[in-house]
């Protein structure tokens, strides 16, 4: 606990717990918590904000990078549907005796 903490927690005891003390405990707590996490995770040091934008940017990159992926697959699927309907039409309607002839 910080000292900070301590002398508000012995003022909260003392004053019986005022709202003001009380809102900056909490605050006091949360900013502990929050340093805490962000300790735990490696990332409390001047290099944790750039690798959190490139960690962002590479996620937007792979969801683009699928997003176009499943573009061309539709793609490539309509074309081919379209190929063979027109195969089929050309078989139904003998087309290709006709062109020899």
């Amino acid at each position: 606990m910080t000292t900070m903490l301590e002398g508000l927690v012995a003022q909260a005891e003392a004053e019986g717990a005022t709202r003001v003390t009380l809102r900056a405990l909490v605050e006091e707590a949360c900013e502990m918590g929050a340093a805490r996490a962000l300790r735990s995770l490696g990332l409390m040091d001047d290099k944790a904000a750039p690798d959190i934008i490139e960690l962002r940017q590479l996620i937007q990159g792979w969801r683009d990078a699928k997003k176009s992926a499943l573009s061309a697959v539709i793609a490539w699927g309509v074309r081919s549907a379209v190929a063979l309907f027109l195969l089929g039409l050309a078989y139904r309607f003998d087309l290709v005796a006709r062109l020899k002839s």
